[in-house]
């Protein structure tokens, strides 16, 4: 028995909730460290706030991604952690830039805080299923399509959810200004209508997709990989992970230090481009965070990360071609040092505008993240051992993002004297540090064409 054979506008359909929460998680990435800061948080207390972002992925996925496979219902087996998790997001999305409206029992930096946690617990309760769908309904020839469609939806949503806030205020007149010192209008606003767009996606995504019961999902498996399957499930225990950890392959070994040096320079760059431009570029006081002009400059922040976002698309398709041609290892060590310039350059553009071109070489950085790393892990690992790997090699995107938020902070007000410029170049240098990293990886799939 095989899988049906979807049709293209069933796989968007399929996909189409990940537009919705890439818009959610786009607008949190760009904006979600002004609205602390208008709630009165420091710049060097931003990394401290965003270590919620990786802790909730090193808590939620493994636990979603569980009972996600084991779920079954009259609702789906995938499509109700969608739906909870996108109700969740939606619920802080509208009332995070609106914290103030608890100020009579909370200060509004506190629930601040705790809506940005329940947005990064939600994005995860919905994200982890949406990966496995694709694995669930799609044929094996079919999956690189679903990917591929993904990919692009997740590009679209974090174009739209980044641009949102210059768009309300430059082509529709709304108001971008501190009124009595709260957050502006334009942002509450694109926060609501992130949250619609979520819920609608998801709902797209619900109402159009079937999803295979878990008895016609074993008919389908291959008879002896099924078995060895269930071998393994029965002598396996939790505590099989560190033993899994300790005997992890050499590949794996290798690229959790290009990970860790990866992660660690997008951490920085999410969490202080924003105070880092308007300081360095716009010449605005550190901690202005009320001031018009500080707007101003975090809705530019929404574009450049529009734009890099945009770019990392495009980038994306044509990384198979790249690394066809000269192999997975330099195609991604170009990229890593292509986007480690780029952050390096922001130091040294003249204006705003300018900073578009440092922004192209994080798109391309970008997406070489996303893609080459597991392309350069899968074949490394055993297919059976696939599930328990791939969310080891998690905790090497984890971990590096929690150490910035612990260290980042210190390191801009002791070291860089709270000038955030300092902490994007950081972030360029770790990329360079991982290009390099990227060289001494062993490779056992890549095979390049002389």
């Amino acid at each position: 028995m095989e899988k049906r054979k979807l049709s293209f506008w069933e796989i968007w359909n399929m996909s189409f909730g990940f537009l919705g929460i890439q818009m959610g998680f786009a607008l949190q990435n760009a904006n979600a460290s002004r609205i602390l800061q208008i709630f009165g948080a420091d710049v060097h207390e931003l990394s401290w706030f965003w270590i919620i972002a990786p802790l909730m992925g090193l808590i939620v996925q493994p636990i979603i991604g569980h009972y996600s496979d084991k779920t079954w219902g009259k609702f789906g087996r995938r499509k109700p952690f969608f739906l909870i998790g996108a109700v969740l997001a939606s619920v802080g999305l509208i009332l995070m830039p609106q914290a103030e409206i608890f100020i009579a029992l909370l200060p509004a930096l506190w629930v601040g805080a705790g809506m940005l946690m329940i947005m990064d617990a939600s994005f995860n309760i919905a994200m982890e299923p949406f990966r496995a769908l694709v694995g669930d309904n799609l044929r094996t020839d079919q999956r690189t399509l679903g990917f591929s469609v993904q990919t692009a939806l997740i590009g679209f949503g974090a174009v739209i959810g980044s641009w949102l806030p210059y768009v309300l205020t430059n082509w529709f007149g709304v108001s971008n200004r501190n009124e009595d010192g709260g957050v502006p209008m334009h942002l509450i606003l694109s926060f609501v209508i992130g949250a619609v767009i979520l819920i609608g996606s998801i709902l797209v995504t619900i109402f159009t997709t079937k999803e295979y019961s878990p008895e016609e999902l074993a008919q389908f498996e291959d008879e002896q990989a099924h078995q060895e399957t269930a071998v393994v499930e029965k002598e396996s225990s939790l505590l099989d992970i560190f033993e899994d950890f300790r005997k992890m392959p050499t590949t794996m070994r290798q690229l959790s230090w290009v990970q860790f040096f990866s992660w660690f320079g997008l951490f920085g760059m999410w969490v202080f481009t924003t105070p880092a431009i308007a300081h360095h570029i716009y010449g605005l006081p550190i901690n202005d965070s009320k001031s018009e002009a500080y707007q101003t400059a975090g809705d530019w922040v929404g574009v450049l990360f529009g734009i890099y976002n945009l770019v990392s698309a495009f980038y994306a398709f044509a990384l198979p071609y790249i690394a066809k041609k000269i192999g997975r290892k330099l195609t991604h060590s170009i990229s890593l040092t292509i986007g480690g310039l780029g952050l390096i350059s922001m130091y040294f553009m003249p204006n705003e505008d300018w900073l578009i071109l440092s922004m192209v070489g994080v798109g391309i950085a970008w997406a070489s993240i996303l893609s080459m790393p597991y392309a350069i892990l899968a074949g490394s690992i055993s297919p059976l051992k696939m599930g328990v790997y791939m969310g080891i090699f998690n905790f090497f995107i984890v971990i590096p993002q929690i150490i910035n938020a612990l260290i980042g902070g210190p390191l801009v007000k002791y070291f860089y004297h709270d000038d955030a410029i300092f902490a994007l170049v950081t972030s360029g240098v770790s990329f360079l540090i991982a290009a390099v990293l990227v060289v001494k990886v062993k490779d056992v799939d890549d095979v390049v064409k002389k």
